[in-house]
């Protein structure tokens, strides 16, 4: 997966995306406190099998796109720029 760059609209989808982990997943000001760099799976507790589903559907919402059963694997709960990555190539499909 290419890895997600700052530029044009950067900083909106990393806000959309902690506001979505916040939700799905309670972490209050932690969220805040992600970047592009910070690890997901395996290093947050409460991103299990279930919250996967619950952040899915959250992006989906935030940011008006549909996630495809292909565009999900593990490389992209990598990393919160992971995730950005797949918001932002969702919105230029």
């Amino acid at each position: 997966m290419q890895a997600f760059e700052q530029g044009a609209g950067a900083d909106d989808i990393l806000n959309g995306i902690r506001t979505v982990l916040d939700e799905a997943l309670g972490l209050g000001p932690r969220a805040f406190e992600l970047s592009a760099e910070s690890a997901l799976l395996g290093a947050i507790p409460e991103l299990d099998s279930q919250a996967v589903l619950h952040v899915l559907l959250g992006l989906e919402e935030q940011f008006g796109i549909e996630v495809e059963d292909d565009d999900v694997d593990a490389e992209v709960f990598e990393t919160v720029g992971s995730l950005a990555e797949l918001v932002r190539r969702k919105q230029s499909a």
